[in-house]
């Protein structure tokens, strides 16, 4: 039996933490954890398995939002720990780790958003909420994972991502555009995006992006990128029909440096209608 006694210690260097073994529940975005000094955020690698039966969901209920609280926060980025790794139940510990991590991506996402990481200009968590009453019957474990509370109302975090106006994100292919000044202003990345594994193929990843690139209109920003496996084929299909197209991909070397699968840049204009 595998006993977790205490969290293991962060690199300082590549290559990955493996922090679990991998899921393979998710159709859209398996995600890997940066576990390094500098905790950068999550971007999407290959993920080949289905979903059958998926559940339909009550999408008048549905809320596209920015996150406003600390709460809806910590909702968020359990959400992301549950849906990025595999956890075994019969491990001693578990829950103590799961806790661990989801405190360490709530600290470093505070941190972003609060403007505290050097290289990031804005960044916002965009989340898909449904009300507690609407994901009781789906699934029990998402309830008391992702629950928050929001004007006297609980509600279950049920997809999310991250929208961060940088130049580039740490150990990702940079985007090439806009070309001269503006780069640093005017060029965002999509991260950590992903969708609970009851709730795939409803939309919810589809309508995440759509939200995302409204915000990035009202921000000012012209070009909004995307990273994602090479052979991630439903992430590649989803970005593709949210309008994005390929601009590049990185060598081969970079990814077997990194110890992850290969990354390809998609890129997309975004109307802007601003005075920059």
């Amino acid at each position: 039996m595998t006993v977790l006694t205490s969290p293991p210690p962060l690199l300082l260097s590549p290559p990955y933490y493996p922090t679990t073994t991998s899921s393979s529940s998710s159709p859209y975005f398996h995600l890997s954890f940066h576990a390094t000094s500098r905790r950068r955020p999550i971007t999407a690698v290959a993920s080949s398995s289905h979903v059958c039966n998926p559940t339909k969901l009550d999408k008048s209920a549905l809320k596209l939002a920015e996150a406003v609280s600390e709460d809806e926060l910590w909702a968020a980025a359990r959400l992301r720990i549950r849906t990025f790794n595999d956890f075994s139940p019969s491990v001693v510990g578990v829950e103590d780790y799961k806790k661990y991590l989801a405190e360490r991506e709530f600290e470093a996402l505070k941190e972003r958003i609060a403007g505290k990481r050097t290289g990031f200009g804005r960044v916002t968590c965009i989340n898909a909420s449904l009300p507690l009453s609407h994901v009781l019957s789906i699934s029990d474990d998402l309830c008391t994972t992702c629950m928050f509370s929001e004007n006297g109302e609980d509600r279950v975090v049920v997809g999310t991502l991250d929208l961060n106006q940088c130049i580039h994100l740490p150990d990702e292919i940079t985007g090439m555009k806009p070309q001269g000044i503006g780069g640093d202003f005017a060029r965002a990345y999509l991260s950590n995006v992903c969708v609970a594994k009851e709730l795939h193929r409803n939309g919810l990843g589809y309508m995440l992006i759509a939200k995302s690139k409204l915000v990035a209109e009202d921000w000012g920003i012209s070009d909004l990128y995307a990273h994602v496996a090479v052979d991630n084929e439903s992430a590649k299909n989803l970005y593709m029909k949210s309008g994005f197209v390929y601009e590049s991909d990185e060598p081969t070397w970079k990814a077997r440096f990194l110890d992850r699968p290969r990354r390809m840049l998609l890129w997309i204009a975004i109307p802007n209608n601003l005075d920059l």
